[in-house]
């Protein structure tokens, strides 16, 4: 169910089986300004996400009948990198902790009212905006080591075949890219993938 659709606004999803607490709070954040989506189980709310839901925050409990918060969290984390908020009656060391390790970026005890709840909202959203620049940086990164790894081992397949030292190769290899109009990194991919079919065949 979504109180408010307007994407253009942050989208968060609330997971919590307590009606009057997920009533309560989703109207709350409806009108600060937010689009609200609510699941009344972790299971309900895995439903919505397999279905194409991808809200830019969840808020969850953590103790809930059948799954867990904790379950539903590891999810977000690791296969939908979806930030979260958890929240519970209990503030235990030990659930406080668990939550922590599954990468909630607050924990908030109930009773919750808006002046505790806003802030972590902000400032949880805030932060989920530093990690996936952080994350988007980081894959950026790691694709140019790949293309370099594979343009190196490209020009090493090419001095053994033709002979030649590492620039002389390394010019025979964009020459030939750019006759095919092809990037570079393409051809590399193509000759090493190639090298690697003959050795396994």
């Amino acid at each position: 169910m979504i109180a408010m659709a307007d994407r253009k606004t942050p989208h968060i999803l609330m997971v919590d089986d307590d009606r009057l607490v997920l009533a309560t709070l989703s109207a709350s954040v409806a009108r600060a300004g937010y689009a609200v989506s609510i699941a009344k189980s972790a299971e309900e709310a895995e439903e919505m996400l397999a279905g194409g839901c991808h809200p830019d925050m969840v808020i969850l409990d953590v103790r809930m009948p059948g799954q867990s918060g904790l379950f539903l969290a590891e999810r977000l984390r690791e296969l939908d990198h979806i930030p979260f908020l958890m929240l519970s009656a209990y503030s235990d060391e030990q659930t406080v902790q668990q939550a922590i390790e599954q990468g909630a970026l607050a924990f908030l005890v109930k009773p919750i009212d808006e002046a505790q709840l806003f802030p972590a909202i902000g400032a949880a959203l805030a932060r989920a905006n530093e990690l996936n620049t952080l994350r988007s940086t980081r894959k950026q990164l790691q694709d140019a080591l790949d293309n370099e790894r594979s343009i190196s081992v490209a020009v090493g397949i090419t001095m053994v075949q033709y002979r030649l030292a590492r620039q002389p190769a390394f010019e025979q290899l964009r020459r030939a890219a750019r006759s095919r109009s092809m990037r570079l990194v393409d051809l590399a991919a193509q000759i090493v993938n190639g090298c690697e079919a003959m050795s396994a065949g």
